[in-house]
């Protein structure tokens, strides 16, 4: 499936705006949205989706669910849990994904899955993609997120693209992200 044009292109300069982008983006997801999140190793996937948690107002603390696979963050604002799952373990596709019952969760919340690049698009043909990368030029540490619930205060520039596939994203306002 191609992408509907719908794009948006962030320029983040630390652990805090990667988190107010969460923030900022959590606004436009419902109940039943799939969004991929790239990156490598401390690229900012779980900071990103703490600002997520924060913006659909869910309960518990985000942090990276590497050991337990998949975590639940049931909703205190009456909107969608966040079901925020780490697919870095997990070497097959969709059939090792399948053992987590995404699809039983994904019409009445939102998943997050980190690292679910060729693992989980199948899923929904409407998704986001998050993909963070270093800024151009950046050879510094990558210390946005040095492990998964210690986030370092670091001027490590991250570029970031969020792409929508699908009709469902084709006027969801993503370029607004880049305004902010």
């Amino acid at each position: 499936m191609s992408t509907t044009g719908a794009m948006a292109h962030i320029t983040v300069k630390s652990p805090e705006q990667m988190q107010e982008l969460g923030r900022r983006l959590a606004p436009l997801l419902r109940p039943g949205d799939l969004v991929l999140l790239t990156g490598e190793l401390g690229a900012g996937k779980t900071t990103l989706t703490r600002g997520l948690g924060e913006g659909l107002g869910v309960r518990g603390a985000v942090t990276s669910p590497t050991f337990v696979i998949a975590r639940v963050h049931p909703s205190l604002a009456g909107g969608p849990p966040l079901v925020h799952v780490d697919a870095y373990r997990l070497g097959g596709g969709l059939d090792e994904m399948e053992d987590l019952d995404l699809d039983v969760s994904l019409p009445e919340s939102v998943v997050v899955v980190e690292w679910g690049e060729g693992k989980v698009e199948e899923l929904s043909d409407d998704r986001l993609h998050v993909v963070i990368g270093r800024a151009v030029g950046d050879d510094g540490p990558s210390a946005l997120e040095a492990d998964a619930d210690d986030v370092h205060e670091v001027d490590d520039v991250r570029e970031v693209t969020v792409t929508g596939f699908g009709a469902r994203w084709a006027e969801a306002g993503l370029p607004a992200l880049e305004t902010c």
